[in-house]
């Protein structure tokens, strides 16, 4: 599926320095999924000791990046 993102989302990955390899990996196989509002989801992939998180939308078979920032882990996942 093509990747598309918002002049938001390039803004952030630019300034957090998260690449985009990692974005769209994370993307195509991400831990878990949540579903958000207004047909927004959120992808989340853990890296190393950090949740990245994708906020996104699907639009005519294309992934639209909203933005892409790293978490705490323990603020988002449930504990085991």
């Amino acid at each position: 599926m093509v990747i598309i993102y918002s002049n938001h989302a390039k803004e952030k990955i630019d300034e957090r320095k998260i690449s985009k390899r990692i974005i769209e990996n994370a993307l195509m196989h991400p831990d878990t999924i949540i579903n958000s509002r207004a047909g927004t989801r959120i992808a989340h992939k853990l890296i190393r000791d950090r949740l990245l998180r994708i906020v996104y939308r699907i639009e005519k078979e294309r992934y639209v990046v909203i933005t892409v920032y790293y978490a705490h882990p323990e603020r988002y996942m449930e504990k085991k």
